[in-house]
């Protein structure tokens, strides 16, 4: 089947759009049964509260003095929309090549998350690579010139600043990032038309670790994604930001196939963008091959192939091409992304250690990162 992936900013070209059927899904409503610790003490059953708050979500606090435990269920899907969208903002500009198209509607746009008070918000890179005159539209309907900062392709993340303060921002779920396929998610951003801003769709976590025209993993969701969402929050039933809507498949045929940049690799990114101006990314300094399984999707064990040898600590250290990796810092790999997941840890001038086949032997040889 040959699929198509959109990346999702939309262009709104000779006129606005119209928009036909609802924007609202819901879960599925299919109940099942949970496993709860839970002890038996003179023909009572006591459930452990702990127990309680990780299986079914909310919160539980204790009062030693009146002996009363009291539990408060996880949010309902409209108090997390609720909480989350005052710091969803709409992104629109020009961009920069609009052909014959009136100038007056040649524009694209795109959403945009504050993650700081002082008027910073994370969105796609793809969302601001080619626009000019950017203004961002915060919930309430206030309107602010924006500027783009800082801009990563190989994440597809960029920074956008305006001059605003005491903004809401946005709680990103903290790293290592911990979800459950089959858990609901909420979308919330700027599907086709400008008008729909903060548009909330939902949905559940389809899958995790996908790596889908990426350079990083990606999490999977059915919860409606169209172009415009680009930029926006996928949010958990805690109220955190879990990723940021980035791309899905277009194809006839084809439904409910979105994928969004985990929130730990948006921290991961955001945190450089403050401490360097950039992603100081770190890279073997090798350009390598998957094997055959890994490109079509098949689970495989299949080491990578060094194709060529860039950086110099790596020729020193005497890799070739034609050789086989195994491993690097300790761990199996067999894929790019999941080596880039790996560097995630590492800073350029920092030394790895690979293992790698050397006419038939396994051999491990220690080098110093470059910059990617």
């Amino acid at each position: 089947m040959n699929r198509r992936m959109l990346r999702i900013c939309s262009l709104i070209v000779l006129g606005a759009l119209a928009a036909a059927g609802t924007v609202w899904a819901t879960g599925n409503g299919a109940s099942s049964s949970i496993a709860l610790n839970a002890k038996t003490i003179n023909g009572e059953i006591y459930v452990k509260a702990s127990s309680l708050t990780s299986q079914l979500g909310g919160t539980g606090n204790y009062d030693a003095k009146t002996g009363v435990y009291s539990y408060t269920p996880a949010a309902d899907v409209s108090s997390v929309i609720k909480k989350v969208s005052p710091s969803v903002v709409a992104i629109i500009g020009k961009p920069n090549d609009i052909g014959n198209a009136d100038p007056r509607y040649a524009l694209a746009h795109g959403t945009g998350v504050i993650i700081r008070a002082d008027g910073w918000i994370v969105t796609n890179a793809h969302v601001v690579d080619d626009m000019t005159n950017l203004v961002v539209v915060t919930a309430d309907g206030k309107q602010f010139d924006a500027v783009r900062t800082h801009y990563d392709e190989a994440s597809d993340l960029a920074l956008v600043k305006i001059k605003a303060t005491k903004l809401p921002i946005a709680k990103l779920s903290p790293s290592p990032l911990k979800v459950t396929i089959g858990e609901p998610v909420i979308a919330i951003g700027t599907p086709v038309d400008f008008s729909l801003r903060n548009t909330a769709t939902s949905g559940i976590l389809s899958g995790m670790n996908r790596s889908i025209s990426s350079a990083y993993n990606l999490l999977q969701t059915d919860a409606a994604i169209n172009p415009g969402n680009s930029g926006g929050p996928l949010v958990n039933m805690k109220g955190e930001i879990i990723g940021i809507n980035s791309l899905k498949f277009v194809e006839l045929g084809i439904e409910s196939l979105g994928f969004s940049i985990p929130a730990d690799t948006v921290t991961y990114v955001t945190n450089h963008f403050f401490k360097y101006g950039y992603v100081n990314r770190a890279s073997l300094g090798l350009q390598l091959e998957e094997s055959w399984s890994a490109i079509i999707g098949i689970p495989s064990s299949d080491p990578l192939t060094v194709k060529t040898v860039d950086s110099d600590s790596a020729k020193k250290a005497g890799i070739q091409s034609g050789q086989l990796l195994y491993k690097v810092a300790g761990k199996q790999v067999s894929t790019i992304v999941e080596i880039n997941e790996l560097l995630k840890s590492y800073l350029p001038g920092q030394q790895v250690e690979v293992m790698l086949q050397e006419d038939g032997d396994l051999v491990t040889k220690k080098i110093t990162l470059v910059k990617g």
